[in-house]
C-alpha cells in the first residue's frame, strides 16, 4: 500500500457530509476485544474519536476531495497519523500551525496538509525548564486519567495543578490512586480529594490486577479518548499494560527511599484498547507550570471563588481585611489555609508565565518584521 492510499478518500462539495456511523456499546466480553484488537490497523472514523463537531466543520469546508486522518503519536520530525485504510505520516514543517497528538486533519490526495479541524478541547502547560512557550500536550479528550500513587507520591497540591490544567481545558478529570495493594489507608488519600471536590470522580487500583482495573474500562468505550498524566513512578505504564491488555510500555523500578520512579514512556501516542477506546499516555512530568489558564484554576477552587464574592470588599486580597469571607471560612475550620495559599501561588504563576510567553512572542513578531524591511532595503539596494 503507497502512502497516498494509506487514507480513505472523502471527495466531497461544500454540501457532501461523511455519513456518522451510530455510536456502539462499550465493548464488552472476550469475543469483541479480540475483534478489536485483530482489527486495531483499520479502524472506522468512529472508532478514532470521529464526532459531530467535526463532522459539522467537514461540512462547511469548501473543497472537492480530500482525506481525513487524527495524528496519533508526535515525534521530533513527524507526526504519525491513523485513518480508516491504516497509518501514515505528516513531515513536521516550521508552515503548518501547531499540532499535537489527538488532532484531526484533512489532507489532499496526495497526503499534503489541507486543514486542522477545530479542536474540541486542548490540554496544554507551560514548557518544561526556561522555555517561554506553551507546550501542546494533547487535543480531542473525552476524559483524562490524573495518576498518583497511594505512597509517598501522593501530593495534593500537585493533584490541583494537575485538576487546574484539564479544568481549564473543558475535560472531564478522573483520579486514579494506584499500588492499592500497598496501602493500609486508603481513606486517608480519598479523604484529602473528597475535600478538593465532593464530586469528583476518583478510582482506586492495583495496576498488576485486571479485575481491579476493569472499573477504569468503564470510561474507555467505542472512540473515546483517554489521557494518562501524572509524576514518573506513579505506576502509569503498569496501567497502560493492563488497559491494554498486553505488555505495551516498559517499566521500570521505583527508588524505595522516596517511592520516585525514573521514566518510562519517553513520547505521546495514542493506543487502541481492547474496549474500544484510545488510550494516549504521555512521559511522567517532573515539572509542570501552568500558563494562561486562570478559568481552569478558578473551577478547580470554586468553592473558594465563591466565597470571595462575599467579601466586604471587591479588592479584598484575603488577608487582614475586616468582612473577608474566606478568612472567615479558615477560622471556623470550613475551608484550610494551604486551599488559599495554593489558589493563590497557581494564580500568580499561570499570569505571570502568561504574561512571559506573551511577551516573548510580541518580541519575535517585531524581529521578524524587522528582519524583512532589513531584506527589503538590501534588495531595494541591490536594484539601485
Amino acid at each position: 500500500m503507497t502512502k497516498s492510499n494509506r487514507f480513505a478518500s472523502i471527495r466531497s462539495t461544500k454540501k457532501t457530509v461523511i455519513t456518522q456511523p451510530a455510536k456502539p456499546e462499550p465493548a464488552v466480553g472476550h469475543s469483541v476485544e479480540k475483534e478489536a484488537v485483530e482489527h486495531s490497523n483499520k479502524l472506522s472514523l468512529s472508532q478514532m474519536g470521529w464526532r459531530v463537531h467535526f463532522q459539522h466543520q467537514l461540512a462547511g469546508l469548501d473543497f472537492s476531495e480530500g482525506r481525513v486522518a487524527r495524528i496519533s503519536a508526535h515525534h521530533r520530525g513527524q507526526y504519525d497519523l491513523l485513518s480508516e485504510l491504516g497509518e501514515t505520516s505528516l513531515a513536521v514543517k516550521s508552515d503548518l500551525p501547531p499540532m499535537t497528538v489527538g488532532d484531526w486533519l484533512l489532507l489532499d490526495e496526495q497526503g499534503n496538509f489541507l486543514h486542522l479541524f477545530e479542536r474540541d478541547s486542548l490540554f496544554s502547560r507551560k514548557a518544561a525548564g526556561s522555555k517561554l512557550e506553551r507546550q501542546l500536550i494533547a487535543s480531542n479528550l473525552d476524559w483524562v486519567f490524573i495518576v498518583s500513587s497511594l505512597n509517598h507520591d501522593f501530593n495534593i497540591n500537585r493533584i490541583e495543578r494537575y485538576l487546574a490544567l484539564v479544568n481549564d481545558a473543558k475535560v472531564t478529570p478522573v483520579v486514579v490512586l494506584t499500588k492499592q495493594d500497598l496501602c493500609d489507608d486508603i481513606s486517608a488519600y480519598t479523604e484529602q480529594l473528597r475535600a478538593l471536590d465532593s464530586n469528583l470522580l476518583i478510582e482506586t487500583v492495583n495496576g498488576l490486577d485486571g479485575d481491579s482495573v476493569q472499573a477504569l474500562k468503564s470510561y474507555c468505550g467505542n472512540g473515546k479518548t483517554v489521557a494518562l498524566i501524572g509524576s514518573s513512578g506513579v505506576g502509569k505504564s503498569t496501567l497502560v499494560n493492563s488497559l491494554l491488555g498486553q505488555v505495551e510500555q516498559s517499566t521500570s523500578g521505583v527508588r524505595t527511599d522516596d517511592s520516585k520512579g525514573r521514566h518510562t514512556t519517553t513520547g505521546r501516542s495514542l493506543h487502541l484498547m481492547p474496549t474500544g477506546g484510545l488510550l494516549l499516555d504521555t512521559p511522567g512530568m517532573r515539572e509542570l507550570q501552568l500558563a494562561d489558564c486562570e478559568d481552569g484554576v478558578n473551577d478547580t477552587f470554586s468553592e473558594l471563588v465563591s466565597l470571595a464574592e462575599q467579601c466586604r470588599f471587591g479588592d479584598c486580597q484575603h488577608q487582614q481585611e475586616p468582612g473577608c469571607a474566606v478568612q472567615d471560612a479558615i477560622s471556623s475550620g470550613s475551608m484550610s489555609e494551604r486551599r488559599l495559599v495554593s489558589y493563590q501561588k497557581l494564580l500568580r504563576e499561570q499570569a505571570l508565565n502568561g504574561a512571559s510567553i506573551a511577551e516573548k512572542r510580541a518580541q519575535g513578531r517585531s524581529q521578524s518584521k524587522l528582519y524583512k524591511r532589513i531584506q527589503e532595503s538590501s534588495r531595494s539596494n541591490k536594484r539601485g
